[in-house]
């Protein structure tokens, strides 16, 4: 039986607008209106000191239909590295795994067996050669890991539409929705999808609403995949 998901990514900025407040509330909001099943989030934390969540976790399950992964051993944050994961009330959720990433600066993914997916959600570094070794990094973590249909989403940093993703191709198709940074005027499609061969995408886009150009630097993409 084939089943059809809307997977997000959307990278909060610590909930900070383009008009300088940190507003959690519009954060939200903006989440709620994409409409999604499986909302990867990027920057969910703040960066110093012990990386209180810059969206609160009681906020999320009191104002939306989402409930966060418990990827935090802190008690503060939100997330891992910054990258938290939101399901939809009633989606099963298995095994989750952390990843540390290898690079100049610290930089981390989550594993997630979600429904009959498994989805990655990455922040990766600033400079490509971290990027290529921390895709390799994560390609290596999911080797062993029982089969199952994959999508890799996040903010990948990569402003090259046609270079900087080359550890993943074999295995993945990339997938960018359309230019999602900066919110204001977007230049570059730094948000994308990776899927395999157990993934189909039907469609894909990016939110630009009048509240999304405002609430981050970056916009929010969203992705509608079969699995089989």
């Amino acid at each position: 039986m084939t089943q059809q998901f809307r997977i997000a990514s959307y990278n909060l900025r610590k909930c900070v607008g383009l008009d300088r407040r940190r507003t959690p509330s519009r954060s939200l909001e903006v989440i709620n209106s994409i409409g999604a099943d499986i909302v990867a989030l990027q920057e969910a934390d703040r960066r110093l000191g012990k990386r209180p969540a810059a969206l609160p976790a009681d906020m999320v399950r009191a104002y939306s239909d989402f409930v966060p992964l418990v990827l935090d051993e802190t008690g503060v944050s939100l997330g891992w590295h910054g990258n938290a994961v939101l399901v939809r009330e009633g989606l099963e959720v298995g095994a989750i795994q952390r990843l540390s990433l290898p690079g100049l600066e610290p930089r981390g993914a989550v594993v997630a067996d979600i429904g009959p997916l498994r989805l990655v959600a990455v922040h990766l570094g600033l400079i490509r050669r971290y990027r290529l070794e921390q895709m390799t990094a994560i390609l290596a973590a999911l080797a062993p890991l029982p089969a199952r249909p994959t999508v890799i989403t996040g903010d990948f940093n990569e402003w090259s539409p046609a270079k900087g993703m080359e550890p993943l191709k074999e295995q993945f198709t990339i997938h960018a929705p359309g230019l999602s940074f900066h919110a204001a005027r977007p230049v570059a499609a730094l948000d994308r999808f990776a899927i395999d061969r157990g993934v189909h995408m039907k469609t894909a886009g990016v939110v630009q609403t009048p509240l999304s150009r405002r609430a981050s630097d970056h916009l929010p993409v969203w992705a509608d995949v079969v699995v089989d």
